[in-house]
């Protein structure tokens, strides 16, 4: 066993965990129905949730659509393989009822040292809130793989699903997934992202509809060298209600993490929520991590909750930093614009539109950045457009 397997297998022994992220585990006992005053549960309506957490199976699905590129295989496989292949089990409550009443998994394979030129497309798309949906999903890509992943959720439901990501030594891998729900719908959901030695992942989250919906993007490392980006956008309407945590575990020496959210309210009633934390564990020498959330509050009403956190058990570390912000439109901005003949709504459109753009412009997928251009100005148009025609 070499010195960094050795000071891995420690620190799993040392049982370190972080205070924001429960220890994972199948066994629902160990994932008790919230009471919504834990400190991973005091910020999400539980009554909203629909029954999710009671964990009751049912048989109901979402209509799947997707576009494999040669070389890229999904296949259904069993419960137990999925344990075996490496999934990385639940560390909350959604995500172990996801494993429990999914009844199996689906399984997207890209083989080592292949280079997938088009992305794969996962489109997902429910048909009622009335229909509770549990699902389960590994992606395993080999080393030195590369591809690009999109995950496309649209219609209505009430989804809960566990996610897991096995990345290969020196694989690069860009992942997006778009929740572009209906406004009844609930989403729960868990990726869990293992990156490996000298690989790179950059995973992206981006939350425009549904009526309650809560991300959880969790990534730890197979070995030194890995680096990930973590990228977010969401932008809630009235009533709305979305949730991102995000969850850097550095079990290894030398990796990186950089996580980047922005946000977007309008409406009365709006809600957003970033809980970003990072745990550098002794073992973690020369490490750099930072995390960047950002908000936007465009009418009155709105309230949005970020809580950067590092938990830090070795000083022997490249860098570590936070930075949480939150604000209106900035009169400057806006003055400027306006001072030069630009109309007040135009000038608001422009100031959101910068705030966004340099985000969209990182998510590496040209089709999609232009959908989402197009969502953030669809989405202008719901509120604050409209109050100044």
């Amino acid at each position: 066993m070499t010195a960094v397997a050795e000071a891995l297998e420690a620190a799993d022994q040392g049982h370190v965990e972080s205070h924001l992220n429960p220890p994972a585990s199948y066994d629902l006992a160990d994932h008790p129905v919230p009471n919504g005053r834990e400190e991973v549960w005091r910020f999400t309506p539980l009554k909203r949730l629909r029954g999710i957490l009671d964990g009751d199976a049912s048989s109901d699905h979402l209509t799947w659509e997707t576009t494999l590129p040669a070389g890229v295989t999904l296949t259904e496989i069993t419960a137990e393989q999925a344990v075996e292949i490496g999934e990385l089990a639940p560390n909350e409550r959604p995500a172990a009822l996801a494993a429990a009443n999914s009844g199996g998994a689906m399984l997207l394979d890209v083989p080592a040292d292949t280079v997938v030129e088009e992305p794969v497309v996962i489109r997902l798309k429910g048909s009622s809130v009335d229909d509770l949906v549990w699902g389960r999903l590994l992606y395993r890509v080999g080393a030195h793989a590369e591809v690009t992943i999109v995950l496309l959720h649209t219609g209505s439901a009430r989804y809960s699903a566990i996610q897991s990501f096995l990345v290969g030594d020196g694989a690069k891998v860009n992942v997006l997934s778009l929740q572009d729900w209906d406004d009844d719908a609930v989403h729960l959901g868990r990726d869990a992202i293992r990156v490996g030695r000298d690989a790179s992942v950059k995973h992206t989250s981006i939350s425009f509809g549904g009526d309650l919906v809560r991300m959880h993007a969790n990534v730890e490392y197979a070995g030194p060298g890995g680096e990930a980006e973590l990228l977010g956008l969401y932008f809630a309407d009235e009533g709305q209600h979305l949730e991102h945590r995000l969850f850097a575990d550095h079990n290894a020496p030398k990796t990186k993490s950089h996580v980047v959210y922005k946000g977007a309210l309008q409406g009365r009633g709006a809600h957003t929520v970033w809980i970003g934390n990072v745990l550098i564990r002794k073992v973690a020498e020369g490490i750099e991590t930072y995390e960047e959330n950002r908000n936007l509050v465009l009418t009155d009403g709105c309230q949005a909750d970020s809580v950067p956190n590092l938990e830090i058990e070795t000083g022997e570390i490249a860098g570590a930093g936070h930075a949480s912000a939150t604000a209106r439109f900035d009169d400057e901005q806006l003055f400027y614009l306006r001072s030069r003949g630009v109309s007040e709504k135009e000038a608001q459109r422009l100031v959101v539109h910068g705030f966004f753009n340099d985000l969209i412009r990182k998510v590496g997928i040209p089709s999609i950045e232009e959908k989402l251009l197009e969502t953030v100005e669809a989405e202008l148009a719901k509120n604050v457009l409209k109050e100044l025609t």
